[in-house]
């Protein structure tokens, strides 16, 4: 096996440990480390969990002890230059005499990004940069977004027909599931793979949310059924103006301090029914638009858009330490936040089905751009099969814009 090649293998299994944190480790990094050794061989390993404390590259470090003496770093995040609940890893690395390290990409905190690389070469040690890139940005994106803004990265999920429908008319279908839009005969748009990649596509974020709507007419639970491990629950969030969110519905029936509803008003019997079943109560103001309303306030004369202001929503959700939020509301929510600007990524599974008709209700209800220059853009696109479904998946936003 050639260098170069080795390299990519040892870095892929770095990768492969970081992604083991997925999870686990918000509201820090996946990151993991693989320390080898003058003779080519694995010697350390590490993977970082919030619970754990230590950093990957310490727990190989440890693993390794004496044999770290001119051994090779593999990591997908730069070691870290400040102390936080642990010393600085670029020192720890220093101290062990490790003499070349591999950076798949550099901090996305721009308070930090590049210091942990430049304490490494000040010290003599060789550093290697952009090794494995791609695959660690997008590991990481959500925490990219949070450190930058103090706000989740939020990814838009839904599902529909070839021709953008997510339901058949109201009065002849459920209104559309958080899965995959229930239809009236009981069947569903997308295929059971799709759907059940829904929770694959849940696991790594730390909240989900939809309208009320969803719950009145679907009663989900909107929970991650992957079975894999998380270090605290799936936070379910629900936009609720006016809170009417049913007392008996699953969701709160099943609170437990994992249940969030953002409102507008809040009549006070209702709120503390509620409060004492383990819901918290949070009310924000409602959203201002223009006159045109399809623009975010500030700007014009200011309209009342009557439902909560999707931008104090998330700035909310980041103080509680909320990296990542994916939304799988029907077609108000989904238009509410796509004209909020609050979307970085989807994620639209279609079906090879076509309901057509002016009543069947589409993606997104609004008002809608008016132009195309105003339409919003979705690059990086990916494709994904789920047997005779298909996915898209792309970004708004780019939650590494202006890093390095």
């Amino acid at each position: 096996m050639s260098k170069a090649s080795s390299d990519e293998t040892f870095m892929q299994q770095a990768l492969e440990l970081a992604r083991k944190g997925v999870a686990l480790a918000s509201p820090n990094p996946c990151v993991g480390a693989v320390l080898v050794g003058a003779e080519g061989k694995i010697i350390g390993r590490g993977t970082h969990t919030y619970e754990g404390r230590k950093h990957a590259e310490l727990l190989a470090l440890e693993e390794a002890g004496d044999r770290s003496r001119g051994a090779t770093l593999y990591v997908n995040l730069e070691p870290c230059s400040h102390v936080g609940r642990t010393g600085p890893c670029a020192d720890a690395l220093i101290a062990a005499r490790v003499k070349r390290v591999f950076v798949a990409m550099r901090d996305p905190n721009p308070a930090v990004g590049g210091q942990g690389l430049a304490r490494l070469r000040n010290a003599g040690i060789e550093v290697q940069e952009g090794l494995g890139k791609a695959d660690a940005r997008k590991l990481n994106e959500s925490f990219a977004k949070y450190v930058r803004h103090k706000t989740p990265f939020v990814t838009l999920k839904t599902a529909m027909t070839l021709d953008g429908k997510i339901a058949p008319p109201p009065g002849e279908s459920a209104t559309p599931g958080a899965l995959g839009s229930l239809t009236a005969s009981g069947g569903w748009i997308t295929s059971e793979e799709a759907r059940a990649h829904v929770h694959q596509l849940r696991h790594p974020n730390d909240a989900i949310m939809v309208g009320v709507g969803t719950i009145i007419a679907d009663d989900p639970l909107l929970t991650d059924r992957t079975g894999l491990p998380r270090r605290r629950p799936l936070l379910r969030v629900i936009l609720d103006s006016r809170l009417r969110l049913p007392l008996d519905s699953r969701v709160v029936k099943t609170a437990r301090e994992d249940l969030i509803v953002f409102c507008c008003f809040a009549e006070e019997n209702k709120r503390r029914e509620l409060e004492a079943r383990g819901v918290t109560v949070e009310q924000v103001p409602m959203r201002h638009l223009v006159e045109d309303g399809t623009i975010p306030f500030p700007g014009g004369s200011p309209t009342i858009d009557g439902r909560p202001d999707l931008e104090r929503v998330l700035a909310k959700l980041g103080g509680r330490e909320i990296t990542s939020l994916i939304i799988e509301g029907g077609a108000m929510v989904n238009w509410a936040a796509l004209s909020a600007g609050v979307v970085d990524k989807i994620f639209f599974y279609y079906a090879p089905k076509i309901l057509a008709g002016t009543s069947s209700i589409p993606f997104a209800l609004g008002t809608g751009y008016r132009r195309i220059s105003e339409a919003a853009c979705v690059r990086s696109l990916v494709l994904h099969r789920f047997g005779e479904d298909f996915a898209v998946e792309g970004y708004l936003r780019d939650p590494y814009e202006g890093s390095t």
